[in-house]
């Protein structure tokens, strides 16, 4: 159970040699958040950055007390996000891009899914009203490719995993982020293929997406590596490496896993109840919300 007196969202971004955007990135989003009623934090996990990501952070941080920083070893995009999810305090757990290709203005879109009792709600730039802005065709071209390929190997049934802008309840948060095993770009999809296996319900929820040039995702090589781990996740699920009973991890439980040297002492609240343990795959997911 989540205390009263924490946050009510947590804002989770992930940020590697991001110099040039993460100040403008985070006056936007504490802009936007100061605005609305709710407590909220935001939480910037620098994966390992060599450049002057974390000392601008740092320098926000005094003005805006909600700005929260954790380091970690360069382990790769996945692993950034599962630490912020993992550390955490906020009954709803927004993922967002440093970029924000995706304003921060169309969180409300996500908030409404999850007062509708939604506990995954994803961004989608392929779901009915979605707007892609300046995307090169190649680029597109790439991410659908990879997207069939995806229904093809572990049939989720969403047309669109990749969008960095996902929101979490804090018990789907809790539950899936601690199975992670993916640290890459990856991880995505092995998140939203737990969801769908513990029964989560999910909702795709349009948005317009900006592309920016700067981004870390080399379309050609990283869809190679994307490829590899889904089919690493189709095989962790036949080995039964996706089969826990034991409930999410709690701050004083070590995450061997993770290897985070925060710049903080990260208290994270008694996790919300997990939902039911995920069993091996012996028989059909079931359509819908829940496979």
């Amino acid at each position: 159970m989540i205390a009263p007196h924490l946050p009510h969202l947590s804002v989770v971004i992930p940020a590697f040699n991001e110099e040039q955007r993460i100040a403008d990135s985070l006056r936007a989003i504490t802009h936007f958040l100061d605005g609305e009623a709710d407590p909220y934090e935001v939480i910037v996990v620098d994966d390992g950055s060599t450049d002057s990501t974390s000392s601008i952070v740092e320098r926000l941080q005094k003005m805006h007390r909600s700005i929260r920083l954790i380091r970690i070893e360069h382990a790769g995009k996945g692993w950034a996000v599962r630490t912020g999810m993992l550390n955490a305090q906020g009954r709803l757990r927004y993922m967002c891009d440093t970029d924000l290709s995706t304003p921060i203005e169309e969180l409300p879109r996500f908030l409404e899914e999850a007062a509708k009792g939604c506990e995954v709600a994803l961004g989608s730039r392929e779901a009915k009203g979605a707007r892609r802005i300046d995307e090169p065709w190649r680029r597109h071209f790439l991410g659908r490719v990879f997207n069939k390929i995806v229904q093809l190997i572990v049939s989720l049934g969403i047309d669109d995993t990749q969008c960095g802008f996902k929101l979490f309840s804090a018990r789907a948060a809790d539950t899936l982020f601690a199975r992670q095993t993916l640290p890459g770009f990856g991880f995505d999809v092995e998140i939203l293929f737990l969801a769908r296996r513990v029964g989560l319900s999910l909702s795709e929820v349009p948005v317009t997406w900006h592309y920016k040039t700067g981004s870390k995702v080399h379309p050609l090589r990283d869809s190679l590596r994307m490829l590899r781990d889904v089919l690493k996740i189709r095989w962790n699920s036949w080995s039964g490496q996706y089969q826990h009973e034991s409930p999410p991890e709690t701050a004083e439980t070590p995450r061997k896993a993770t290897q985070a040297r925060p710049t903080e002492t990260a208290h994270r609240p008694e996790p919300a109840e997990p939902v039911a343990a995920i069993e091996p795959e012996d028989r059909p997911l079931r359509p819908g919300p829940s496979p």
